[in-house]
């Protein structure tokens, strides 16, 4: 046996509860032995890439279940999507319109396209310390500024359940006829309830694509990918999902994908339960006196946000407690906050023992580590960041590039991504500049111990000064 599957199994058999995705939360699903089912494209079975049988009537199954006009299955997760979508609705060269506060996959998106890419920033939630909407008015703005956009991109909900309106933003995007993409991959289970918010698909968005592996009884990197309309272009669509989907789609993770839109069709009670024992969660959390349940009006509320900022402590400090005394996993912790992930697949008894292991470390709470709040400076610091693009992508990928340790970058040009994993959002893009608040940022993110990626040993790779494109000085202090 492998190492890898032997520690799998290991994990498997303990007790540790995961408040994290995948959302079938390793106790739901009808797959059984994956070797059993594990085949190629033979008679009967259609081809995904052609599909014609089978598969074809599988995600017209998928279609209806999400009111859908045409729906495709995504193998190789939201990413797939996200890369397809953008592609197919835009020109090589072209521009794009996107949330700044976007999965990392948009950004490589606009990379491989070469595209011209201006931001939407989100509202600032104040001390909440998280990301808020994309506002209607600012879509609108950005769009009679930029006539020649081909296309906008937006996450909706974030990663923290924040949720925009789509419908008021698609009627916008509409009206200068181009059409709007919208990742609601942690929103897959929206339709299912009426106590969750309004679907993308329902709110006009002509591309949308769904992990359904998120949030729902699905096998990790299944999702879906939905259009409607006229707007987007879905032939070029549909080419580039060939273009960025393997050649050999497991019919094992079609088959739970299948199985996923099954279930859901038939198990509608189980949302209504799920949504009792939830709401049920969030009043005791509401008690608590230290830590605190965020909440804003609108939000999906299966994400269970735990903020820091009334505490010393951060979100690294919660999710070690949780992971090590508690053995409960949460999906992320980042600087003043930690996101646990809940779903249809959560028993009242899973529920339950999150809430007395939050209400027990919240009694714990006395004296210095709970004496005042974090540093003001410190509650924005999971908020994206406005930054300033000096060049494209490509130009910043074809110069020469450097390595200079972080504190020394002030003024210079990004010559890579920067991402906090997770949630995968660029604190820095190829091309931007790195300001003073750029590095604060990533000294509190190393503080917090959290997950940087694209920084090596204290360095950054930045573009050479003395190459093609020239680095450029910013107000540093």
């Amino acid at each position: 046996m492998g190492q890898l599957l032997k520690s799998l199994r290991e994990y498997a058999d303990s007790d540790h509860l995961p408040m994290h995705m995948p959302g079938h939360k390793r106790c739901m699903g009808e797959i059984g032995n994956p070797y059993f089912i594990d085949i190629t494209e033979i008679d009967g079975f259609d081809d995904l890439h052609h599909a014609e049988g089978i598969l074809a009537d599988a995600q017209k199954r998928a279609a209806d279940l999400y009111h859908a006009e045409e729906t495709h299955y995504l193998v190789n997760g939201s990413t797939a999507g996200v890369l397809a979508a953008v592609s197919g609705c835009t020109t090589f060269g072209g521009k794009l319109l996107m949330a700044r506060n976007c999965h990392r996959s948009a950004y490589h998106a606009a990379f491989l396209k070469g595209l011209h890419v201006e931001y939407l920033y989100p509202q600032s939630m104040g001390s909440m310390g998280i990301n808020g909407k994309i506002l209607p008015k600012d879509v609108d703005n950005m769009l009679q500024s930029s006539p020649d956009t081909e296309a906008v991109l937006l996450t909706s909900p974030t990663y923290d359940g924040i949720v925009s309106d789509i419908r008021q933003i698609a009627d916008c995007v509409h009206g200068y006829g181009i059409p709007l993409i919208v990742d609601e991959a942690h929103g897959a289970h929206f339709p299912f309830s009426a106590q969750f918010p309004e679907d993308c698909v329902s709110c006009g968005a002509d591309v949308v694509i769904h992990s359904l592996h998120k949030t729902l009884p699905a096998l990790t990197q299944t999702g879906l990918i939905h259009l409607n309309g006229t707007l987007a272009d879905r032939e070029r669509i549909r080419k580039y999902l060939t273009v960025y989907q393997t050649s050999s789609p497991s019919y094992v993770l079609m088959a739970g994908l299948d199985s996923c839109v099954e279930w859901i069709r038939t198990h509608p009670e189980a949302f209504d339960r799920y949504v009792k024992d939830l709401g049920q969660l969030r009043e005791e959390l509401r008690r608590l006196k230290y830590l605190e349940l965020l909440e804003v009006p609108g939000m999906d509320e299966t994400k269970i946000l735990i903020s820091l900022r009334k505490t010393k402590w951060n979100g690294q400090k919660l999710a070690e407690v949780l992971r090590q005394e508690f053995r409960i996993e949460p999906e992320m912790a980042c600087s003043t906050y930690v996101c646990m992930i809940t779903t249809v697949a959560d028993t009242k008894e899973s529920l339950e023992r999150l809430k007395e292991a939050l209400c027990r470390i919240d009694g714990r709470f006395t004296g210095e580590e709970s004496a005042g709040r974090r540093e003001a400076e410190k509650l924005h610091s999971d908020e994206v960041l406005r930054t300033e693009s000096v060049c494209t992508f490509q130009e910043a990928e074809e110069s020469e590039k450097e390595w200079i340790f972080v504190a020394d970058s002030c003024g210079r040009i990004s010559g890579d991504f920067v991402t906090v994993y997770p949630p995968g959002i660029p604190l820095l893009a190829p091309g931007e500049l790195i300001t003073a608040e750029v590095i604060d940022r990533l000294c509190q993110y190393e503080k917090d111990r959290l997950e940087i990626h694209g920084i090596r040993d204290g360095s950054i790779k930045t573009v050479r000064e003395d190459g093609k494109i020239s680095g450029r000085r910013g107000n540093c202090i």
